[in-house]
């Protein structure tokens, strides 16, 4: 079964496209926790980081790459930060890999 993310890949479902390219899509978070929360989610199914295999490599480096581009086209300039959740404890709620873009407030520490 497809989960969300992938029916947004196929174009099953709309969503805000702020980046696409071969490996990857970004796209602006439904439920935004920042005012500015972007998903940067892989085109390759990867449920989740425990779950990466060694292949995986270059795509999660890419998602990293794609995040750094992202934050400069918006500007962040004070700051922005990087979540990937990984099982039910860390509040995962789509079994397919994808790391949250966050910015545009003051982010509290330690975060949870």
């Amino acid at each position: 079964m497809k989960t969300i993310f992938q029916k947004i890949i196929d174009r099953e479902i709309p969503a805000t496209i702020e980046h696409e390219d071969d490996r990857c899509i970004a796209i602006r978070d439904i439920q935004p926790q920042a005012p500015v929360h972007i998903l940067i989610i892989p085109k390759k199914p990867i449920p989740r980081v425990a779950e990466a295999a060694p292949e995986d490599e270059a795509t999660l480096g890419h998602l990293l790459l794609t995040a750094q581009n992202l934050a400069r086209k918006l500007n962040l300039e004070k700051g922005f930060r990087l979540v990937i959740n990984n099982g039910p404890d860390a509040c995962e709620s789509v079994p397919h890999l994808h790391v949250h873009l966050l910015a545009g407030r003051q982010m509290g520490w330690p975060p949870g």
